[in-house]
């Protein structure tokens, strides 16, 4: 049986899960009402953030796909997957056309020498262009430099929702069939060398409760059989031994037990605890590894660090610094898009972005663990002598009267417009400028354009240090005292700022309870009560209306925390705080010129 190795790589929210899930269930290889995206964050925010394998059998073909992630800061999953496979499914929003993610994926894709498939999806929406994203797509190859064979790719158009798609606009849809012929059409079959010695590469990692660790492979060459002896070459030019204990294929989203897997497919190996992603596994120790996959830098930086507030330990089941340290390690395993220092008591975590660290902060969260973070920042390297920072390219649409408020507020942060666009009410503008200047912005963007506003980014490289960058920051509202807070001096409160709390909430000293507009910090007291009088009684307070709280999230809190702040995590709670507690204790920082982190 021949076999086609496929991914499916778009921006995010331009359909690639969607058109996963149709392809399957009119494959019959998932029922109806399912959904590739079955991780619970998935679910919550509507995106893909970790790639999932698949297969499926048409007209006597095994066809195994690839679903990954459209976010930026998870490219490093769609890097590792891109070297596991033979071609791939492009899809493209028929409305939005090419977009940050897209021209990165693609750029990946290209570089390896894919011949992509592009899907115009959405084609349904009705600002829908077809032709003119065809122009656009068309134009995005021979910018990122594709070969003759690569720019003559075919296109089919669809509607990932309803499950069709069509060769030409006129066609009528009846399925999702006319993808499924050209991938049988277009992309080679895997090349079948399965007599020659066993190579095989970890792309990405698994665990069973029974079976443990477990490695997601590319067969290159040769076969692996249950039971086998295999060597194991690590990325250092180490080599160790391991026996394969379980083995298995996919057949639509299950794994299947099998005996022996051939070259050109993808299994699942169980029996090396030790087996990590780029590694290369063979039956000969004299084999030559295979390339190493390589994933761009990280370009983020933050501490990790043990929870002390006054309220550590209430709401946590893990909250020691070995804990900690051995989750982040387990971390490390699977997600190549990660770096840690271990070498201080606080853990310095490199990351792709804002989303990529909040991701696994949740998932800390929501597994027990209450830890500190400091407020990220940007890695400065230097290179050839000069000082460097990330840049990134800025994608925005918005309705045309939020533009000179956008482009006056990047432009603060050091960005510089490089393209201008309108369509009917709708702007599409492009800046570069650093990561740095976006750090916190994106909160403020929703205010600005209330809420109608798309924004997407993607890294382009390091460039030159840009120079101070003036930020309109807010000041801290911060409680000098513990107890509950009141609503009588909450209304008080609120007309200096913006609060993060509400009525009841426990406050301690040093914790940060709203912000204010002027951007200083004040020391205020929520759980002041009024003084009662004869004329003057308690009841009275029933009459106090409160402006709901600023519900402080996980990525909220990193965008508008201060460098003297950290962001207190818990399973039920997120906290903004002071490094040091007590006013004495920060006047004193500040006349040591405080460093947060170290």
């Amino acid at each position: 049986m021949e076999i086609r190795n496929i991914a499916i790589i778009a921006h995010v929210d331009h359909g690639k899960t969607t058109l996963t899930d149709a392809i399957l269930r009119q494959t019959d290889m998932v029922p109806d009402g399912f959904s590739m995206d079955t991780n619970t964050l998935e679910k919550e925010r509507g995106i893909t953030i970790y790639s999932k394998n698949a297969s499926l059998f048409y007209k006597g073909t095994k066809i195994n796909i690839v679903d990954t992630p459209g976010h930026a800061d998870f490219g490093s999953e769609v890097e590792r997957v891109l070297r596991s496979i033979d071609s791939v499914l492009l899809v493209v929003d028929a409305q939005e056309g090419p977009m940050p993610q897209t021209r990165f994926v693609l750029k990946k894709s290209l570089e390896l020498g894919l011949k992509p498939i592009v899907i115009l999806n959405k084609i349904d929406k009705p600002a829908a262009d077809p032709r003119r994203v065809e122009e656009e797509v068309l134009e995005l190859f021979m910018d990122l430099g594709a070969k003759d064979d690569q720019l003559d790719f075919p296109i089919v158009y669809a509607i990932g929702r309803d499950g069709v798609a069509k060769k030409d606009l006129d066609d009528e849809a009846k399925g999702i069939f006319p993808i499924l012929d050209l991938i049988l059409e277009k992309v080679p079959a895997a090349e079948n060398n399965s007599q020659a010695p066993l190579r095989a590469q970890p792309f990405n990692l698994a665990y069973d409760n029974y079976l443990g660790r477990m490695a997601i492979c590319r067969i290159y060459e040769g076969s692996i059989k249950l039971g086998a002896a295999v060597f194991v070459k690590n990325t250092t030019g180490e080599t160790y031994s391991g026996k394969i204990s379980k083995l298995f294929t996919f057949r639509g989203l299950e794994r299947e037990e099998v005996d022996e897997a051939v070259a050109g497919d993808i299994a699942i190996i169980a029996g090396i605890p030790k087996i990590f992603i780029g590694e290369t596994i063979c039956t000969k120790p004299e084999s030559e590894p295979l390339p190493a996959i390589k994933v761009d830098e990280p370009t983020i930086a933050l501490d990790f660090m043990i929870n002390d507030s006054p309220f550590v330990g209430r709401e946590g089941k893990f909250v020691t610094s070995r804990q900690i340290r051995e989750r982040l390690e387990k971390e490390l395993e699977v997600n190549v898009g990660l770096k840690i220092d271990f070498s201080t008591e606080k853990f310095k975590v490199f990351g792709r972005g804002e989303l990529h660290i909040s991701i696994l902060l949740e998932n800390m969260r929501r597994e027990g663990f209450e830890l500190a973070v400091s407020q990220p920042r940007v890695i400065i390297k230097e290179i050839d002598g000069v000082k460097n920072e990330p840049f990134e390219e800025i994608t925005i649409d918005t309705p045309a009267e939020f533009q000179g408020a956008i482009i006056e507020k990047l432009g603060q942060r050091g960005a510089v417009m490089t393209h201008l666009k309108q369509a009917g009410n709708v702007s599409r503008l492009m800046f570069e400028g650093p990561t740095r200047g976006l750090l916190g912005y994106r909160n403020q963007f929703i205010i600005d354009t209330r809420g109608e506003g798309i924004m997407s980014s993607r890294v382009i490289g390091f460039r030159k240090y840009a120079g101070e960058i003036k930020k309109t920051s807010f000041g801290s509202m911060v409680s000098m005292i513990t107890g509950k807070a009141v609503a009588y001096a909450l209304d008080n409160l609120e007309t200096r700022g913006t609060l993060y709390i509400g009525p009841g909430t426990e406050v301690y000293e040093g914790m940060v309870i709203g912000n204010t507009a002027k951007g200083e910090d004040i020391i205020a007291n929520p759980i002041k009560g009024k003084q009662l009088t004869n004329m003057r009684a308690a009841g009275s307070d029933e009459n106090i209306m409160l402006a709901p709280p600023f519900i402080l999230s996980i990525e909220r809190g990193l965008e508008i925390m201060a460098k003297d702040e950290y962001l207190e995590i818990t399973p039920t709670s997120v906290r903004l705080r002071k490094a040091h507690l007590t006013e004495n204790d920060r006047s004193r920082a500040k006349r040591t010129t405080f460093k947060p982190g170290g």
